[in-house]
């Protein structure tokens, strides 16, 4: 019984360790997808209206993703384990990792990005405003693969126009993860 029992535990202390290594490569991943599309976005204060918003869930991946795949020769080498990735019913959001994120550090960032939103809230804010100059970025589920490789997809919603997405590839340098490509960008 006491076997059964020290098993367990080093198993579940085990499975703890990656789901935080997880929630830390995915707040590091996430930092530099804000300093990107965050880097023009005026700090939010009192009154000031916020152009560009975060949305709280992370997206799943679906068959999308293969649609990059096969247009990239690099991803082609690592398709079997990305495509055991996708799964469109996997629902789960951005908060531990925005919380990690901001918690000591990124102060400055955290004024630019403020609150993340729900669809609903986001349609909202864009309604009371009657203006079509908010954005929402919608940050998919990161695909790691290839031990220092991630594809996330970023996109840019509008109520009425002006869409756009496209797929990062990115390469952990150094411990510091970077933008190596842009793949299948498209806007409307």
């Amino acid at each position: 019984m006491k076997s059964k029992i020290i098993t367990f535990l080093f198993a579940f202390l085990f499975i703890s360790q990656i789901v935080i290594a997880q929630e830390s490569e995915n707040s590091a991943v996430l930092k530099v997808i804000f300093n990107k599309y965050y880097q023009n976005e005026k700090v939010i204060k009192a009154g000031r209206l916020q152009l560009l918003s975060f949305y709280c869930l992370k997206a799943p991946n679906n068959e999308e993703v293969f649609e990059v795949i096969n247009g990239n020769s690099f991803l082609k080498k690592h398709q079997v384990e990305i495509r055991k990735q996708v799964n469109i019913t996997t629902q789960s959001d951005w908060s531990k990792e925005i919380a990690t994120l901001f918690a000591t550090e990124n102060q400055y960032l955290k004024s630019k990005v403020n609150n993340c939103l729900s669809m609903e809230e986001f349609k909202v804010v864009s309604d009371r405003m009657n203006l079509n100059n908010q954005r929402l970025m919608i940050v998919s589920k990161p695909i790691y693969f290839g031990s220092k490789y991630v594809l996330i997809k970023v996109a840019f919603y509008r109520n009425i126009e002006h869409n756009s997405s496209s797929f990062l590839l990115m390469e952990k340098v150094n411990s510091v993860w970077t933008i190596k490509e842009i793949l299948n960008a498209w806007a409307t």
